[in-house]
């Protein structure tokens, strides 16, 4: 890792990892990536926001499930980072950031599949599926592999794996 890479901070950040009745977790296919480039939904922490307030407004931003169609199972301990390969430092957050720290939450969808409109105001995903919680690690990009397991760890009490 470079010095200028090591100087940089993680951006803070939020995510949820949202499962349906059957114990299955939402994935959205990135809209800013060749299809396959799948995720849970996440974004930045905004200045005066606590990280599950931006967990719910993520939430709603990107697939439009609103915190009346959840029920909150979970938070991670404490905040979990991925660093940003070499090649993208620079090119994304305008290059302020390494990569990002991130407290995860785990909700349980108490709605129906019509209630996700992934056609959002600002669209991020192209399209979505419920995924068995094993088949996390496989659908991320590779530099996010590890958080993804790390995630499964924190959750595992509370996932079918």
């Amino acid at each position: 890792m470079s010095q200028a890479k090591e100087a940089l901070p993680y951006r803070p950040c939020a995510g949820v990892m949202l499962l349906n009745a059957d114990g299955d977790v939402f994935v959205g296919a990135r809209i800013d990536t060749k299809l396959g480039a799948w995720q849970m939904p996440q974004g930045g922490i905004d200045a005066g926001e606590d990280a599950e307030a931006a967990a719910y407004r993520e939430l709603e931003e990107e697939t439009g499930v609103r915190k009346k169609h959840t029920e909150f199972i979970a938070k991670t301990r404490h905040e979990l980072t991925y660093d940003l390969p070499g090649d993208l430092i620079g090119k994304v957050w305008g290059g302020k950031f390494r990569g990002q720290r991130q407290s995860w939450f785990l909700l349980r969808f108490t709605g129906t599949d019509s209630d996700v409109n992934i056609e959002t105001k600002h669209p991020e995903f192209q399209d979505w599926k419920w995924a068995h919680p094993s088949e996390l690690p496989g659908l991320i990009v590779p530099f996010k592999q590890q958080l993804y397991r790390q995630i499964l760890d924190e959750f595992a009490d509370y996932l079918d794996r």
